[in-house]
């Protein structure tokens, strides 16, 4: 089956939500499309607010878990915004390179957010404050350790810096990166504020991250829709649960399916042997 990689797919969600839900929500058609095609797919579960460290060792447990029922000698990674970072600290930081195939990381902020870097200088008490409260709603979602503030505070461009010295790429782990825009703010209207907002500091971005915010190793380039409407940074893990449109793909970085992108990055897993 064009799906059926050598070893499990293990996905990482973003900043903000959880897939502990039953239906998994977060990833809409995504998880049912790839094992209807033969791939193991499993979840992280890891917190939405903590931080990097934090979420890294619920996942070391995880992979230890995934590897155990399956008897498989490794798994592929392919995480969503910060699941990315907290996959490649995973690696680096944690040593599990030797468990870990692949990483696959769309608009995850490998370099930091000079939008971030703004906000937190001009606004601190307001985001401390926001964090605080946030938190506490947090914990009711399950949460086990969030900690809104600090990790907001790891997405500035100095804390990536030390971030990517700390963790380089590990040479036994294949890695891959996508990024994704926005057309204009209306492409999403959930995302049309934070769009002009990291329009005015950094340009094109798909509502919260810019291309150069994405760019990693092994950079497969900056994605649309096959229309004007673009992809947001909800739209990269099928929120809205259906084709962006009819219309077929023309160029080579072109999505009217973000469920079928994830078929297509799951057969290319397989077919580079992982």
């Amino acid at each position: 089956m064009r799906c059926q990689t050598k070893y499990p797919i293990l996905l990482l969600h973003g900043m903000g939500f959880h897939d502990r839900l039953p239906i998994h929500a977060y990833w809409g058609r995504i998880p049912h499309l790839l094992r209807k095609n033969g791939a193991a797919v499993y979840f992280g579960n890891q917190d939405g607010n903590a931080t990097t460290q934090s979420n890294a060792r619920i996942l070391a447990g995880v992979v230890r878990h995934i590897l155990a029922e399956t008897g498989a000698e490794k798994l592929n990674i392919i995480a969503h915004s910060k699941g990315g970072l907290e996959a490649r600290y995973l690696v680096s930081s944690m040593g599990m390179g030797d468990v870990i195939a692949s990483i696959t990381t769309l608009s995850t902020p490998h370099n930091g957010s000079v939008t971030v870097d703004k906000l937190l200088s001009r606004f601190p008490t307001i985001i401390r404050a926001g964090s605080a409260v946030t938190d506490l709603g947090r914990r009711l979602l399950g949460d086990r350790n969030p900690h809104t503030y600090w990790t907001i505070c790891q997405f500035t461009t100095d804390y990536m810096r030390r971030f990517n010295l700390r963790n380089p790429d590990d040479p036994r782990v294949f890695y891959q990166s996508y990024a994704f825009v926005m057309q204009s703010p209306m492409s999403d209207p959930v995302m049309a504020i934070p769009n002009w907002i990291v329009s005015l500091f950094e340009g094109e971005n798909d509502g919260l991250l810019t291309p150069k915010n994405a760019e990693w190793t092994n950079f497969r380039g900056i994605y649309t829709g096959t229309t004007q409407r673009g992809i947001s940074h909800p739209d990269e893990t099928d929120y809205r649960r259906f084709r962006f449109t009819k219309q077929e793909p023309v160029g080579e970085r072109e999505i009217s399916d973000m469920a079928q992108f994830y078929l297509c990055i799951a057969e290319d897993l397989k077919r580079r042997g992982f």
